[in-house]
C-alpha cells in the first residue's frame, strides 16, 4: 500500500486540526521512512521478484520497522515527537501516534505474510497485493473517502478547495507512477527514492496549508 496510507493522514487532519497536515503526512509514512533508512544500512533487507503480482517486493527481513512491537514503538515515538517538538496538545499528539500505527494496520491488509507479530515470531499479512485490481480499488477508495472528509472540513473552515484538490491529484499521480515503474533491487537507490518521495509529499502538504486562504 502506498497512497492509501495518506487516507489516515487526511482523516486525522479533519478530525483533529490542532496538528498540521504535514505532521500527519509524515506520520502515516514514518514507518516506511525508517525502512528506507534501514535498508540502506543493511539492518533490514528486501529483494525483487518481478513475477509477483501487485508489488514485486519480497520484504523478508524488516523487524525494526514492520513488526508489531516496532510499529507500536514508532507510534509512541511519533506521538512524543509531536508533543515535544510541535507543542501539540496531548490529544493531537495521540492522534499523530494513531496515524503512525495505521501504517501497520493498512499494511496488514495488503502485504504478503511478512509482518512479524513479535521479533522473530510468526508473520502475517492478508496479501491483497496478489489481487492488484481490488488492492488498487481499496487504496483509491480510502483516499477518496478521506479526501472528501478533509475537503468538507476545509469548507466548514472557510478555506479554498483548490489546494486540497491539487494535493489529491498529486497523490493520484504518485500512485500511477508507482504502479507503472518497475521496482529496483538496489537498497541505496530504493531507500533514497522512498525517503525523498515521502518528504516531498510532506513538503507539498505544508505548502497546501501555508497557502490556504479563507473563501470570501
Amino acid at each position: 500500500m502506498f497512497v492509501g496510507h495518506y487516507a489516515a493522514a487526511l482523516a486525522a487532519r479533519a478530525a483533529e486540526p490542532r496538528a498540521p497536515l504535514w505532521s500527519y503526512v509524515v506520520a502515516c509514512q514514518l514507518v516506511d521512512i525508517g525502512w528506507g533508512g534501514l535498508i540502506m544500512t543493511g539492518a533490514e533487507r528486501f529483494s525483487v521478484n518481478p513475477d509477483l503480482p501487485g508489488s514485486a517486493l519480497e520484504l523478508y527481513h524488516m523487524p525494526w520497522t514492520h513488526s508489531l512491537p516496532a510499529a507500536i514503538a514508532w507510534s509512541v515515538g511519533g506521538a512524543l515527537l509531536a508533543r515535544g517538538l510541535l507543542k501539540t496538545p496531548w490529544r493531537a499528539a495521540f492522534v499523530v501516534g494513531l496515524v503512525v500505527f495505521s501504517h501497520w494496520l493498512l499494511d496488514f491488509l495488503v502485504h504478503r505474510p511478512d509482518l512479524e507479530l513479535w521479533f522473530g515470531g510468526d508473520k502475517v499479512g492478508l496479501a491483497w497485493w496478489n489481487y492488484p485490481v481490488p488492492e488498487a480499488t481499496l487504496e483509491m477508495g480510502l483516499l477518496a473517502a478521506a479526501g472528501a472528509l478533509w475537503a468538507w472540513k476545509r469548507a466548514k473552515e472557510g478555506l479554498s478547495a483548490w489546494p486540497a484538490a491539487v494535493f489529491l491529484l498529486v497523490l493520484t499521480a504518485v500512485q500511477v507512477i508507482g504502479q507503472t515503474t518497475p521496482a529496483g533491487d538496489d537498497p541505496i537507490q530504493t531507500g533514497v527514492m522512498a525517503i525523498g518521495s515521502y518528504l516531498a509529499i510532506a513538503a507539498i502538504a505544508w505548502l497546501v496549508e501555508r497557502r490556504a486562504a479563507p473563501v470570501r
